[in-house]
């Protein structure tokens, strides 16, 4: 289906506009309650920024430095310039210790490079140990969010979810269902023989990766597997452990609304002699899949991301339709930007409109990324490279040239108000004809008024 289809399906869908409402309206008031009592966030949202920024510059020498810290410590830091060859490694590791399981959390990168589907073709079966991931796995979905995957999902949904596949019945309690959840997954710890995680930072001085999480089940992964892998995007990469207490001081903040996340997990390479835990063998797959190739491109900006999600949980569009009408891996305005870093700018010829440009998004960004400006820059190219349907390009070039021409403007107002008449009802057009009728579909417009504001001025200058 096309976007728009997607988005109408979604807009159909009653549970669906409950859940999001829900989700999103608590993740927002959460986030407002979390910034009003830290006056310093301000501040530290700024200083976030700039070591986004200096770290981007020398990107290079912060990457290396991780690797080789990483590799000091035990590990084996492996560099992915495309999804397949992330994939590749990730299968090669896995095959290589004769896994016939892995156990995964914080896995947006990994559903990136779409590594279930190849684990599942190579024997190996993936099982996701987050909740709303498992859920989603159970329902043979996709993320619909970056931190709360099954957000579209209300407990209802879940408890039915649960009774089909489970083969059990369940209440649709929270509590209930977690704890059905954790009775299904720690069989699933115990028996695999690979852990796979994403990573929110890894810091280049210590070559410490780190796992944000609420649910403990990051520390079982990177503990109980025989082998950890983590797959991470190279802009993750914080230069030192004082730069990453300052995101860990707004991550939180910004996604959830905590002071901190419940576990935040730091990981050096394999179990060393004499420690009780931890995996035999540590692997950090640094993951490029065109990130390098923006960091003098368009959206160079957008490799900013702590993939916090306040910008979707703000967005009025992402809490219409939510994240699955998107079509692609990263949902809401970042995800726009995203999808189009990964898939190429003909990936959203249509994605680049769905957004108000109202800014809240930039507003909520912990770090400030100016996404309705790459949002906008994205709609021009898709003009310039022609992608955009003929009548849209038609009715806007007319309308840039009345828009430049005063007296054309003066008499397409005339005609307009002549040629509106059979479509004005109660003093809005609620219905017209051809292709402008996509513009009245979902609204109202007001019509052109008698007399316009240009007629008034005039008229008001000759009585003075």
């Amino acid at each position: 289906m096309s976007f728009r289809q997607r988005a109408a399906s979604a807009l159909n869908d009653a549970s669906l506009q409950e859940a999001l409402t829900i989700a999103t309206t608590k993740f927002i008031e959460l986030r407002r309650e979390a910034f009003d009592g830290f006056p310093q966030g301000e501040r530290l949202r700024d200083r976030a920024r700039q070591i986004k920024e200096a770290t981007l510059q020398q990107l290079d020498h912060y990457v290396e430095r991780l690797v080789d810290n990483v590799e000091r410590l035990g590990g084996h830091a492996h560099y992915a310039v495309t999804a397949e060859e992330a994939r590749d490694i990730v299968l090669e590791i896995a095959k290589r210790g004769g896994a016939r399981m892995a156990v995964k959390t914080k896995s947006m990168a990994t559903e990136e490079i779409e590594l279930n589907e190849a684990l599942t073709r190579a024997g190996i079966t993936p099982v996701e140990t987050d909740l709303g991931e498992y859920i989603i796995q159970l329902a043979h979905e996709k993320p619909s969010h970056i931190i709360a995957p099954a957000i579209h999902k209300t407990k209802g949904q879940v408890a039915q979810l649960f009774a089909r596949e489970l083969k059990r019945e369940v209440a649709a309690d929270a509590e209930v269902l977690t704890r059905i959840a954790r009775a299904e997954l720690r069989d699933k710890f115990l028996r695999a023989e690979v852990g796979i995680t994403g990573a929110n930072f890894a810091v280049a001085d210590t070559g410490t990766v780190v796992l944000v999480t609420n649910e403990g089940n990051g520390r079982m992964v990177t503990s109980l597997p025989r082998v950890h892998i983590a797959v991470m995007g190279v802009e993750k990469v914080v230069p030192s452990m004082t730069d990453l207490m300052i995101f860990l001081a707004i991550l939180a903040k910004s996604a959830t609304g905590q002071k901190l996340s419940v576990y935040t997990t730091l990981v050096q390479g394999p179990r060393r002699p004499g420690e009780l835990e931890g995996p035999d063998e540590f692997h950090l797959v640094l993951l490029d899949n065109g990130r390098i190739t923006q960091l003098a491109g368009p959206l160079r900006e957008a490799l900013s991301c702590l993939r916090c999600g306040a910008c979707l949980n703000v967005c009025p569009v992402y809490r219409q339709i939510g994240g699955h009408a998107y079509g692609y891996t990263y949902p809401g305005p970042i995800g726009i930007l995203l999808t189009a870093m990964l898939h190429g700018q003909e990936s959203v010829k249509e994605l680049a409109h769905a957004s108000s440009l109202c800014g809240a998004c930039a507003d909520a960004c912990p770090v400030r990324i100016d996404i309705p400006r790459m949002l906008i820059e994205l709609r021009q190219g898709g003009v310039e490279s022609k992608t955009a349907p003929w009548a849209e390009r038609v009715v806007f070039k007319t309308l840039g040239r009345l828009l430049t021409r005063p007296a054309l403007y003066r008499l397409s107002a005339r005609l307009a108000r002549l040629f509106q008449r059979p479509f004005v009802r109660d003093g809005v057009i609620r219905r017209l004809p051809l292709f402008f009728g996509h513009w009245t579909r979902t609204r109202d417009l007001p019509p052109v008024a008698a007399p316009t504001f240009s007629e008034r001025w005039a008229e008001l200058e000759r009585e003075s």
